[in-house]
């Protein structure tokens, strides 16, 4: 039979990116994975970076990669309430056991925590790029509402003093909206 074709072989390639994708995110590092799945640690690393690449320039991939990552951090706040439940209920027992039990737990949720922020470390979640310019971008639409706001309400009172109470409405609470009920 002759050679692969393209398509098989761009399947076989994807393949192992994401064998050694699913051991990243396992937590393990780039020279285990080599040893685990017999790949040169060179070529480990490559296929982190394209990973990395493909899913800050695709749509679809980035957002299942934020569901599998939200269903990750949340499967690891259930075990963390888990363990809090096992220290609440260590602390109506008395004795060594309780103690070593108790101690177990709070080592358990350090460890589940230090792993679910390594997880979102890797995956960028906590640097995230997307986020920061979402931000930004919400931040310059906010700009442009209020000039425009301003722009029309300045010569009419009447729209002026609508506008203000509109906004005192859905505005935070800890933020001052000022009405002037005086103006006519």
């Amino acid at each position: 039979m002759s050679d692969l074709s393209e398509s098989e072989k761009m399947a076989e390639h994807l393949d192992k990116v994401n064998d050694v994708v699913a051991e990243y995110l396992k937590g393990t590092n780039e020279t285990d994975i080599s040893k685990q799945l017999d790949i040169p640690r060179t070529r480990v690393v490559k296929y982190l970076t394209e990973w990395r690449g493909l899913i800050s320039n695709n749509q679809a991939i980035r957002g299942r990669a934020h569901e599998a990552l939200a269903s990750a951090d949340v499967h690891y706040s259930k075990l963390i309430n888990k363990a809090y439940e096992v220290i609440d209920a260590t602390d109506t027992m008395t004795g060594t056991g309780s103690l070593n039990t108790k101690t177990s737990a709070i080592k358990m949720i350090a460890d589940m925590e230090a792993k679910r922020i390594d997880m979102l470390q890797k995956s960028g979640m906590l640097d995230n790029k997307e986020l920061a310019d979402e931000l930004e971008e919400t931040e310059r639409k906010q700009e442009v509402l209020e000039g425009i706001l301003k722009e029309v309400v300045s010569d009419c009172n009447h729209c002026k003093t609508q506008v203000m109470k509109r906004l005192a409405t859905v505005a935070d609470p800890n933020e001052a909206v000022v009405v002037d009920y005086n103006v006519q």
